[in-house]
């Protein structure tokens, strides 16, 4: 990568702190900039008045305070979802959407530019892995969006690590953005108000798991016929479903959360009875719940979304055998903002 700048929210509290105490300055002022950006959202240090304006000027000449650069904008038809390409400093895209429904005001992220597993059916899967994004990249994504709906006076109230991207192939980073997404002294948004998504990393599930966080767990599930889920999700031929099942289990066993297994139902192939069947049989008496949504559609996969009598159907057999279940909403879907379709287009 060729950066111009270090990105200004790379940097914990301590490493700003240490920042300015190399440049002969008290600490208390990186709990001004820290307020600056992650309460008042400022994009410029000229902006933060708080503090004095030679060191202003340091800033703006030795950091980068934005990281990302919107490209292009799409609104869904009912002004509910907005996505929006970015380019980061080294020329990578990625993409980010903001779901607004009910009261809440969500922003799914990417961890990602484009994703190295190849799942049969994602879009972002279908471009291949440029990089990871640093964890600064992360949480400029959430931050370019309060900005956004503060101008509305709105604000964020959760937010989603299923954009582009495998967040636990890019651990440690994905990890420092959500704690610093977290700060009370800073952005402060609760730890329950956030979910990291996986498709199956097992490792990585455990050593979440030990982390003991309240930040929520989904996990791509899809199926738990080894064969089929091989061929959908490539990497369930390292961590097959036996293992990814046992690791959800040391997680609910070990955090006292549920998992959420999401499971995208596409026409006849992993919708029928037995399916679903064969599901309520492996998570049954699991602490978790099942997100059933119809495959959105994408450009290099030609098979169909589940049927809504389908959808209603699979929903009925897992109700049967009362596991917690949910039929999602697609949104998003005419303008490429839904589950598996981002692809960072020009």
């Amino acid at each position: 990568m060729n950066l111009k700048k270090p990105l200004i929210y790379d940097l914990s509290l301590t490493e700003l702190e240490n920042w300015f105490s190399s440049q002969g300055e008290p600490k208390f002022r990186a709990k001004q900039i820290w307020v600056g950006l992650y309460q008042n959202f400022r994009s410029e240090a000229g902006e933060i008045t708080t503090l004095p304006k030679a060191l202003r000027e340091v800033l703006t000449d030795q950091f980068d305070m934005e990281g990302i650069t919107p490209v292009r904008k799409i609104q869904s038809r009912d002004g509910q979802t907005i996505k929006t390409l970015f380019e980061l400093q080294d020329g990578c895209l990625i993409e980010a959407v903001l779901m607004m429904y009910d009261e809440r005001r969500t922003v799914c992220v990417s961890t990602q530019s484009g994703c190295g597993l190849g799942c049969s059916f994602c879009a972002t899967g279908q471009m291949g892995l440029s990089r990871n994004l640093t964890s600064g990249e992360i949480v400029v994504q959430v931050i370019y969006h309060a900005r956004l709906l503060a101008k509305t006076d709105d604000r964020v109230t959760n937010v989603v690590l299923m954009g582009m991207g495998e967040p636990f192939q890019n651990y440690d980073h994905v990890m420092a953005a959500i704690a610093r997404v977290n700060d009370p002294n800073g952005f402060g948004l609760g730890a329950r108000r956030m979910t990291i998504s996986t498709v199956g990393i097992v490792p990585k599930i455990k050593a979440f798991a030990d982390e003991n966080s309240q930040v929520n767990l989904a996990v791509s599930l899809h199926t738990v016929n080894d064969e089929l889920r091989s061929t959908l999700i490539p990497i369930n031929r390292k961590y097959p479903v036996a293992s990814l099942l046992s690791a959800c289990r040391y997680y609910t066993k070990k955090t006292n959360r549920r998992v959420t297994f999401e499971y995208a139902l596409i026409d006849g192939v992993n919708d029928s009875e037995k399916d679903a069947q064969a599901l309520a049989q492996q998570i049954r008496g699991m602490l978790c719940h099942v997100n059933l949504i119809a495959l959105n559609p994408t450009r290099k996969y030609n098979q169909s979304g589940s049927q809504v009598e389908q959808v209603q159907a699979f929903y009925e057999v897992l109700e049967s055998h009362h596991i917690p279940c949910t039929i999602r909403v697609r949104r998003g879907i005419e303008i490429g903002a839904g589950c598996g379709q981002l692809a960072a287009g020009r």
